[in-house]
């Protein structure tokens, strides 16, 4: 239904393909950042724009507002109800004052709102989320009561969550020292699965450590030739004739190569780090659902361990001709029945990760080497404009060093 493509002046965005009268279509764009309030009730909404001609939207177009905590209320909706899935990542929320409405934040996170969208609206499954409806279509008024009624963990009480960490605390002490040993699936391609996951984030962090170093270099050289141009062009008035106006056109370049650094350092910035930053948030998300797996797998073995037990109870009231034989094999089939439960969860979550992880694959391909093309495009063009500026002034310093 959909395809990836890249905006023009952005960085790498996963976009349906242009809307056809012929097939579904069901394209969404994140727009319009906005700084709403004041101090630190202030905000930034966004304009999502909706268009489709699927029949259970409530028309081809619709524009509703959005603010980030409606982003994360769609992320934690659709993590608790498709187990299996790779959700897509949100971008962080920055907690540093200065940074949360520079112009540079705002955007960065516009266009990686616009991709987390995107990749939920392009997904097979998640496409056909009510939540995912309800944030496209529901007025402000809406939104808010659907974010009031939050679902599983997310609607706990902060006194529950910490219980529910300091319970998980202890079992991993009991792991740790040896009192109890964690149920794992044993699979040899789930191994393979989780070693390639955990080296890929380790692989990606540092590759998106180097970016940003990239992207710091170049504003920082920007700078010091900007600075560098002013002095040398107070330095041209101290002189006359050919010395004079060499100096003069040295600091006119160096200001204008600045200019050329610093965009790009935002280009690298946009196009080359924030993916890079996006796919280590995917990876974490991942991980994520290999912990549901984990807990979906031990959940099914406990009811497995449970039942055995249960019919060992079983077969000694049998032995003894006991009164709670009846009550024991209620329970025994309620056990049987969850256990079966258990089961299918556990391989429903299996079988969409196998297909998640080739869909994941196949999109990391294009979209990282769309990112490294990016990156080497850009600096291709600022190699040639830095050299097109020092060799033009290469005959004018010659003439004045010879003289």
């Amino acid at each position: 239904m959909n395809v990836q493509q890249r905006s023009g002046s952005g960085p790498l965005v996963q976009s349906p393909r242009s809307p056809s009268s012929q097939s579904p279509y069901l394209t969404v764009s994140v727009s319009d950042p906005a700084k709403m309030g004041n101090g630190v009730q202030a905000y930034i909404s966004y304009k999502v724009i909706t268009k489709t001609n699927l029949p259970e939207y409530e028309g081809p177009e619709k524009i509703v507002i959005r603010r980030y905590s409606d982003f994360v209320w769609l992320r934690d909706r659709l993590f608790e109800k498709y187990k299996g899935v790779f959700i897509p990542p949100l971008p962080e929320k920055s907690t540093v004052e200065k940074f949360r409405f520079s112009a540079e934040f705002i955007e960065m996170r516009r266009q990686a709102l616009d991709v987390f969208v995107n990749r939920i609206a392009s997904h097979h499954e998640l496409q056909q989320s009510e939540d995912l409806r309800i944030f496209l279509q529901a007025d402000e008024q809406t939104m808010e009561r659907a974010r009031s009624q939050e679902t599983g963990i997310f609607k706990k009480k902060p006194a529950d969550l910490m219980q529910i960490f300091k319970d998980v605390q202890s079992k991993v002490s009991d792991v740790v020292l040896g009192k109890e040993k964690p149920v794992e699936e044993s699979n040899p391609e789930y191994e393979k699965l989780k070693n390639y996951i955990f080296q890929l984030e380790d692989h990606l962090a540092e590759a998106q450590k180097h970016a940003y170093r990239l992207v710091k270099r170049h504003r920082e050289l920007g700078q010091s030739l900007s600075d560098f141009g002013k002095v040398v062009k107070l330095l041209a008035n101290c002189e006359g004739n050919a010395l004079g106006k060499a100096f003069t056109e040295l600091g006119a370049k160096s200001e204008i190569l600045s200019i050329k650094l610093q965009k790009e350092a935002h280009h690298l910035l946009m196009n080359f780090e924030e993916p890079l930053k996006d796919y280590v948030r995917a990876v974490q998300s991942i991980k994520a659902t290999i912990a549901e797996r984990a807990n979906a797998f031990r959940h099914h073995y406990e009811l497995a361990e449970a039942i055995k037990f249960k019919e060992i109870d079983m077969n000694k009231l049998r032995l003894t001709r006991s009164e709670k034989l009846g009550e024991a094999e209620h329970e025994y089939e309620e056990l049987k029945a969850d256990g079966a439960e258990a089961a299918r969860r556990f391989d429903r979550i299996v079988k969409l990760m196998n297909e998640e992880i080739v869909r994941f694959q196949e999109q990391k391909t294009l979209d990282m080497g769309l990112a490294f093309h990016e990156f080497a495009k850009g600096q291709a063009r600022l190699a040639n404009s830095i050299a097109e500026a020092w060799r033009s002034l290469l005959p004018k310093l010659e003439a004045c060093s010879s003289a």
